[in-house]
């Protein structure tokens, strides 16, 4: 008889937060699977839970997955966790997930936090429909490739991001998109717990002197498409042009994004750009 993989959600930061429910489902299943079983080790000791792990992460995934769901099969209960929050969520947990609900495996959610519901729910923005769209990757190539597909997206967008990126990522998003309101959503249900809500360029202009410090979640509005939008004149457009070379934009760079962002010439505002500031 087969055993069940239970998901099992870990706080974020404050360990007010784990659940009694999940508490009791460490304390009953066979074994844990951590992904970093020294983090779980913390977690287990201050609960006083008293039950052997092993690792399951990004690079062993593969090899301890069969390994684990091979275990549930033959009737043991596992438990996934996951650093912080919910596990399979922008995680390798889901190919685990995958693999058991494949061999018929009983799969059984033991729901708590999650960072990108729980930023969402304070960014102030429209949370009816949105999209989660976890980590950017670390190439550049295929980052603005990312972005440029989401251009057009309407819906309230959910990103994570680490401190040593959050710079790079604002510039890159600033570009494909132009500005946005976007709250910015650090260490969230820990001590330094914080929410910024302002725009992309002001974010920029605020992280380039101030380095960012804790997890973030962004909360990004989607795009607002209106076919009937009269053209911008062109003291307008060299505005935008300056202000986004005050925020470290390149002058044929600054240039590109204004003139995607407002559907006019590149070449006809980057002549105009040329007279007004220079050549760069």
């Amino acid at each position: 008889m087969s055993g069940k993989l239970y998901i099992v959600s870990t706080p974020i930061g404050n360990l007010g937060d784990f659940s009694p429910r999940a508490r009791s489902t460490l304390e009953a299943v066979d074994f844990i699977a951590a992904e970093d079983t020294r983090v779980g080790a913390k977690l287990l000791a201050h609960f006083d839970i008293k039950k052997p792990q092993i690792s399951y992460f990004e690079h062993n995934r593969r090899e301890k997955g069969d390994y684990i769901a091979r275990r549930i099969a033959e009737g043991e209960s596992c438990a996934l966790i996951t650093d912080a929050g919910t596990p399979a969520v922008s995680d390798p947990g889901c190919d685990l997930v995958a693999l058991c609900a494949e061999r018929d495996v009983e799969v059984v959610s033991v729901p708590g936090c999650c960072a990108a519901i729980a930023a969402l729910s304070v960014a102030g923005m429209e949370c009816g429909r949105f999209t989660f769209e976890g980590f950017l990757s670390v190439n550049k190539k295929s980052r603005r490739e990312h972005l440029d597909e989401l251009k057009t997206e309407k819906r309230t967008m959910v990103f994570y991001e680490a401190p040593h990126k959050l710079v790079a990522t604002l510039r890159d998003m600033l570009a494909a998109w132009g500005d946005r309101h976007v709250a910015l959503c650090r260490e969230i249900t820990k001590m330094h717990e914080e929410v910024r809500r302002t725009t992309l360029s002001a974010a920029l202009a605020y992280y380039t002197q101030n380095a960012p410090r804790g997890e973030f979640v962004l909360v990004i509005s989607g795009a607002l498409i209106c076919n009937e939008k009269p053209a911008p004149d062109a003291t307008f457009l060299l505005d935008e042009v300056s202000r986004l070379i005050e925020n470290g934009f390149g002058l044929m760079q600054a240039v590109r994004t204004t003139a995607t962002q407002y559907s006019v010439s590149k070449n006809a505002l980057y002549r105009m750009a040329a007279e007004r500031f220079g050549t760069q």
